[in-house]
């Protein structure tokens, strides 16, 4: 009986040490600073799947020879012969002078009308509610809608843009939107602008409201005029937001052909032709996905340095 005993009291002990030395473990691992790294892990499981994945799989397609009509074919390896290819693409240079006008002209109209509109509407003026609901409606439109929308309405026959302005005197007969290569991406870029300046009054709205009001008051007592609190106070307040809003628009005008591709499908001849919609047709016309890949990627590199250059450039991580 004595021997049962015994042999219960070492199992509770053993038990309790091992208890005792999880719980150490346990703690260890809270107080200590690999925590932080187990809370990461799901994240970084995420981010791995999502991202880091994608991209390398797209640079490593990249140097293979690899088209869908041509499953046969297999994917041989061809190192770089896809960005040899790209050095004597015409197309190329013409689609990235375009990406870089429409990228460029873009994002600055959409600042623009952006913060004017950002800043009308922060103004505590009766109904400016229900008009920050309206400025964001074609924004919250989905691009094929939106860009569906402007092809009917800019038809030559029967859009009722031609309509309205035949009968205002402007034109004499319909006009036909978009055949004109030396116009027709500014066109396209007046959607553009339309469809996506809320964008950033959506982001400068909220920056302007975070700004303390106490900052606009002491700098009106000093005698401050508009133009010189709005250089003084809202442009380095709202820094940040405007680095941020900047990138992700880029980032967006960059990599969203649907707009041009319903509009104009890059043409005529090449007038309205990016980078990002030369990729999707080679991909998806031609079927040469190991070529789309070589482009996703140029695309890849090109906004890297554009968001290292940009972020330096405007200081916004100097302390």
């Amino acid at each position: 009986m004595s021997d049962t005993v015994t042999t219960r009291e070492t199992a509770a002990t053993v038990r309790d040490d091992s208890q005792s030395t999880s719980s150490n473990v346990i703690y260890a691992l809270i107080e200590g600073k690999y925590w932080a790294y187990l809370l990461l892990i799901p994240s970084l499981i995420l981010v791995t799947a999502v991202v880091v994945y994608p991209v390398i799989s797209g640079i490593w397609l990249s140097f293979h020879e690899y088209r869908l009509n041509r499953p046969a074919l297999g994917r041989p390896w061809i190192g770089l012969e896809h960005y040899r290819d790209m050095l004597s693409d015409k197309t190329i240079r013409i689609a990235l002078k375009n990406t870089l006008i429409w990228v460029t002209v873009g994002s600055i109209s959409q600042f623009i009308l952006g913060m004017i509109t950002a800043l009308a509407l922060h103004r505590s003026l009766k109904g400016f509610r229900i008009a920050a609901v309206l400025v964001l409606i074609p924004w919250l439109l989905p691009s094929v809608v939106s860009a569906n929308m402007w092809r009917l309405m800019l038809d030559s026959r029967l859009g009722v843009i031609n309509e309205l302005l035949s009968r205002i005197g402007v034109l004499e007969r319909g006009h036909a939107w978009f055949t004109n290569p030396s116009t027709a991406l500014y066109e396209v870029l007046v959607v553009e602008l339309w469809k996506n300046f809320a964008f950033f009054t959506l982001f400068f709205l909220a920056g302007l409201y975070a700004i303390p009001s106490e900052y606009y008051e002491a700098s009106s007592v000093d005698g401050s005029g508009t133009f010189q609190r709005f250089r003084d106070i809202t442009i380095p307040m709202l820094m940040p937001v405007i680095v941020g809003a900047t990138i992700l628009r880029v980032i967006g005008l960059f990599n969203s052909p649907d707009i041009l591709l319903v509009l104009t499908g890059g043409g005529p001849g090449n007038a309205t032709q990016t980078i990002a919609l030369y990729g999707f047709q080679t991909a998806y016309l031609r079927f040469d996905f190991g070529y789309a890949a070589a482009l996703s990627v140029l695309a890849l590199f090109c906004l890297m340095a554009f968001t290292v250059v940009y972020v330096r450039a405007s200081g916004v991580t100097k302390e």
